[in-house]
């Protein structure tokens, strides 16, 4: 299991059938500069699932892709 450090929870997505939350999160990796994380966590987040990691910069774009979108 990586090292990680969250160091802001942003909110909660979903949650998932074995009862793990899908989160958006700021968190670091192996002490690495901390990124945007979209994954799902256990209850204690002590166990994890697969995610994406996105950068400030691409967190920036994403979010202008999302305002220009029309939801459907």
């Amino acid at each position: 299991m990586k090292k990680y450090k969250i160091y802001k929870h942003i909110g909660s997505l979903s949650q998932v059938n074995n009862g793990w939350i899908k989160e958006l999160n700021l968190i670091s990796w192996d002490d690495r500069e901390p990124v945007y994380d979209i994954r799902t966590w256990n209850d204690g987040h002590t166990e994890y699932g697969k995610g994406v990691t996105i950068t400030a910069g691409q967190m920036a774009i994403l979010k202008t892709l999302l305002n220009e979108m029309e939801v459907f």
